[in-house]
């Protein structure tokens, strides 16, 4: 099984369209099995998307999707290149104040059921700091659940990292086997914070896990939200149980495909 997680900052992007097609040409070649999500923007003021390019997508929140929306748009590109993907996004808050922001799940089989949570303590759309996350069953693995995450800060007095993780772990404690995937805003190398809870709320990260794995820095510089100018590994891919890993690798960032995002991607393939 293969599982990608990206920081898309779609449409915010410059030169966005060329970055989307360069996204489209390396998941048609990689065809990870469930492809996770985060900052996947629409244009407020855009005309809703045809129903037709609307077939393999399951609803599972209020604000209808957009004709620029980037899951859909880039779902329908991998269906041109004979990648069909099965998908779900969730509209969470406005974003740069012209952008429905939301996050999404991709899957190459059927989608069977999804699953949203608030994890912050605000729900209120015109909020930043809202923060929720989208979960799928699909029908090739009825009995795993995958999470596209994004969350806060350890240091966000408002919305602390500690409390979202709180509600998120709560959600999810009865859901069996968990993939976590995504952009956590949670530096693996400093401890006593937020990969250090996830990690003592008994799961697993793949890429310690992982047989083969790299640097597994997925953000280099200063990026959107952070004050800090250096390398960090802040995009994970987290297993409730103890996976078997193959191989753990960064992505689209300038030497495994190119960079699309301020935010690089992580591509794991397991055994099972």
């Amino acid at each position: 099984m293969k599982l990608m997680t990206l920081n898309t900052h779609s449409l915010v992007e410059a030169d966005y369209p060329c970055k989307l097609k360069a996204f489209v040409s390396a998941a048609a070649e990689e065809l990870p099995d469930i492809i996770a999500l985060q900052e996947v923007n629409q244009s407020i003021s855009s005309e809703e998307a045809a129903a037709a390019g609307l077939q393999n997508f399951t609803y599972c929140g209020a604000i209808p999707v957009k004709a620029d929306n980037h899951a859909y748009n880039a779902v329908k590109m991998l269906s041109e290149k004979g990648a069909g993907y099965y998908w779900t996004w969730l509209g969470i808050k406005e974003g740069y104040g012209k952008y429905d922001e939301g996050i999404s799940l991709l899957s190459r089989s059927p989608i069977i059921e999804t699953d949203t949570v608030t994890v912050s303590s605000t729900d209120d759309y015109r909020s930043w700091k809202t923060r929720r996350v989208i979960g799928v069953r699909t029908q090739n693995h009825p009995d795993t659940w995958f999470y596209s995450v994004h969350l806060g800060w350890w240091e966000d007095k408002e919305e602390p990292f500690s409390k979202q993780w709180e509600r998120l772990n709560n959600h999810i404690r009865n859901k069996g086997r968990v993939w976590l995937m995504g952009d956590f805003n949670s530096p693996a190398d400093k401890r006593d914070e937020g990969y250090d809870l996830i990690k003592d709320s008994r799961f697993f990260d793949s890429f310690l896990l992982a047989k083969r794995r790299d640097s597994g820095v997925t953000a280099v510089g200063k990026i959107d939200g952070w004050t800090e100018s250096n390398e960090m590994r802040i995009d994970h891919i987290w297993c409730s149980e103890k996976a078997d890993v193959l191989s753990s690798t960064v992505i689209f960032n300038g030497k495994k495909y190119p960079v699309i995002s301020d935010h690089y991607g992580v591509i794991i393939e397991t055994k099972d």
